[in-house]
Formats: C-alpha cells, structure tokens, sequence
C-alpha cells in the first residue's frame, strides 16, 4: 500500500532539494565535529605533554580548556544546525506541504 501523497511529496523537486541541503549540511557538522573531537582525542593520546603543559602558576593544564573548547564548540555547531532548520529547511517544508494540499 502506498500513500499518493507520499509519492508526491517524496517526487517534489523542493522535497529533493530540502533533502540534498539537509543531507549535505548534516554530513559537513559531522565531518567537522568528527575531526574536532578525534583531534583532540589524538593530541590525547600522542601528544601528553602539550597537554599537560600548566597554564600560569596555577595546578590547571592546557588540556582542560581545549576539552571545554570542544563542547562548546559542539553546542555551537548544534545552535548553527537549528537555526538553519528553524529557517530555511522549515520554509522549504512549508512551500512542499502548501503545493502537495493543493
């Protein structure tokens, strides 16, 4: 059984478009965050010592506010992916659900 407005909505050229924009865009973030986060983990692992280096004359090292640096930067990214759906992926949907209802 298949739904004929499925088939519409799935053979519309702004569903394929708000496919291509949404598939491409969630594979950039994750590309980009996959080599923030294994980055770090790989300076980790190969490079203690950058790491350990102390920042000033207190007991904190340098490895403690890259780490904070790569959850901010994941919350970053995560506020850049809403807003873009919030803006054009949302219109793109509402333009698709008004040409289908017709």
């Amino acid at each position: 059984m298949t739904d004929p407005v499925i088939q519409k909505i799935q053979s519309h050229p702004k569903y394929l478009e708000l496919k291509s924009k949404r598939n491409g865009f969630g594979w950039f973030l994750t590309m980009f965050m996959m080599v923030v986060y294994y980055g770090y983990i790989a300076l980790i692992a190969f490079n203690k010592p950058f790491l350990a280096q102390p920042i000033g004359a207190g007991v904190t090292s340098l490895g403690i506010p890259i780490g904070m640096g790569v959850i901010v930067f994941t919350i970053v990214i995560t506020a850049i992916y809403v807003r873009r759906a919030n803006s054009e992926f949302d219109d793109l949907t509402a333009d698709i659900l008004k040409d289908v209802s017709k």
